[in-house]
């Protein structure tokens, strides 16, 4: 049963941005390497084989993203510690990348990056740690709705009041 289709939309998209981010940046690296010419006294094959390494460094790094979120969906519960560093760290990155893609490019890729953004971070409070009982949903939670005091340990019922002495 899918409770929060979030994190599947999140992975898919998360995946088709690292083949669309590496694809982009191959295709760079080949237009900075026919073009041949120099940026600042740059070498051309160094400037065309950074941007094609760094596509996919970055399309890489983007999968990996990918599939936490894919993990996430998978089990249904929330990330564990590398996890929720790769997402949170994606985050950050959309959230940039959308501040510079409204000069850059346009609103139209600032919506995209914020959309993306929105998906990454529903995600993560969509899978709170608090949610569950035990190591598998996370920490209990401390409320005792669940007939214990959130460490696990019963809680007694209240004693009667004691009777006054009138």
């Amino acid at each position: 049963m899918v409770r929060r289709p979030v994190a599947w939309v999140a992975a898919i998209v998360l995946f088709a941005e690292a083949v669309g981010i590496a694809a982009l940046n191959w295709f760079l690296g080949m237009v900075v390497d026919r073009q041949d010419m120099s940026l600042a006294g740059l070498d051309p094959d160094m400037m065309s084989v950074s941007s094609k390494v760094g596509g996919l460094v970055f399309g890489l790094y983007f999968a990996a993203c990918g599939l936490a979120a894919l993990l996430i969906a998978l089990r249904d519960r929330a990330p564990r510690v590398v996890g929720r560093i790769l997402l949170i760290s994606a985050a950050v990155v959309h959230g940039l990348l959308g501040a510079f893609t409204v000069g850059l490019v346009g609103w139209g890729a600032f919506a995209f990056m914020m959309v993306v953004l929105g998906l990454i971070v529903f995600t993560l409070m969509a899978y709170d740690r608090r949610e569950g009982a035990g190591p598998a949903g996370g920490a209990a939670p401390e409320d005792g709705k669940n007939g214990d005091n959130g460490g696990g340990v019963p809680i007694a019922p209240p004693a009667p009041p004691a009777p006054s002495a009138s």
